[in-house]
């Protein structure tokens, strides 16, 4: 892959952002990435823990997570 197409990949969130709302990516064992976006819940022992909207919670371990911000709150839902 050229320099000029290339992801930079950068963790930019820290244990001061617990109660924020992150994106994370982490690497899974198949060498896929999958996102996780919620509310930084905790960030405990090399574990983040991250509610989704649907309220299920993710733990993620640090060491797999590739890239990580801070995101603005979700937008109100739709109405119909």
């Amino acid at each position: 892959m050229s320099a000029r197409f290339a992801a930079r990949l950068v963790v930019s969130i820290s244990e001061a952002d617990v109660g924020q709302r992150v994106s994370l990516r982490r690497r899974l064992p198949t060498g896929e990435y999958s996102d996780v976006v919620g509310v930084l819940e905790s960030w405990s022992g090399g574990v983040l823990t991250v509610r989704r909207r649907t309220g299920e919670v993710v733990e993620v371990p640090r060491a797999i997570v590739v890239a990580g911000k801070v995101v603005p709150p979700a937008p109100p839902p739709r109405r119909r």
